[in-house]
């Protein structure tokens, strides 16, 4: 059994403990595999495992796996889908729309519009997840969920035609007590009871929150999307340090 299967399977058994301590069914929660800074032979192997999710954080380093991975992406049986999880600026959107499956991290109106646009061109409707900032940490992305700006935008999404809005994304705070943790998860949930009350032509089925390190209380906290990279794939090798 090669690394990768044995974390595989360390994971599952993981995901379905915190599933029966939160009385949820495994089929409820989405894995996703975080493969940046991973060449594509590793998605090919995670592939080959069964994963058919994985997220990526740039638009340039994806780019250079995109060409190997097609065969994947384009399989009639058990395609993979890459989506892109990190902040992404207006300027690349077009790249962004061409390149991925999805973008999880739609942080404010005039990226929406941007990837509507993009998408229009493409001829796809996008699927897209808003990032919602819940910690006050600078490196955070995200939108504030009390701004303006996100009224906003949640008032303009239904008209986006090309994007299709599938729920909610958030970071918790790193090196907190699992109170802190919890109180984050807790209210990315607490927002989208909120906003699908209120905004009923949007769908937030999706609620994806929870990393290697805080996976399983995000499960119990009502998570239906996780994002696991280093408990799967190991330790990630800085870009700059590749060969």
């Amino acid at each position: 059994m090669t690394p990768l299967a044995e974390n595989l399977d360390w994971l599952e058994a993981a995901i379905d403990a915190a599933c029966r301590r939160a009385g949820r069914s495994r089929s409820e929660i989405e894995l996703m595999a975080v493969s940046k800074t991973f060449p594509a032979v590793a998605i090919a192997e995670a592939a080959a495992l069964g994963l058919a999710l994985f997220g990526e954080n740039r638009v340039q380093e994806f780019s250079a796996k995109a060409t190997e991975l097609n065969p994947l992406r384009s399989r009639a049986a058990n395609p993979i889908c890459v989506h892109l999880i990190g902040h992404l600026q207006s300027n690349k959107a077009q790249r962004s729309v061409e390149l991925f499956d999805g973008v999880d991290s739609l942080d404010s109106l005039r990226l929406a519009e941007r990837l509507n646009e993009a998408a229009g061109r493409c001829a796809k409707r996008l699927p897209v997840l808003i990032e919602v900032k819940l910690s006050p940490e600078e490196s955070k992305a995200g939108l504030d969920p009390d701004s303006a700006e996100a009224a906003e935008l949640l008032e303009r999404l239904p008209d986006l035609a090309h994007l299709n809005l599938q729920g909610l994304m958030t970071i918790a705070p790193f090196d907190v007590p699992e109170s802190e943790t919890r109180a984050c998860f807790r209210s990315l949930r607490h927002w989208r009871e909120r906003w699908a009350a209120a905004y009923p032509r949007l769908s937030f089925n999706v609620l994806s929150m929870g990393m290697s390190g805080d996976f399983a209380l995000a499960i119990e906290e009502g998570a239906t999307r996780i994002r696991v990279g280093t408990a799967l794939f190991g330790a990630r090798i800085p870009l700059r340090e590749q060969p």
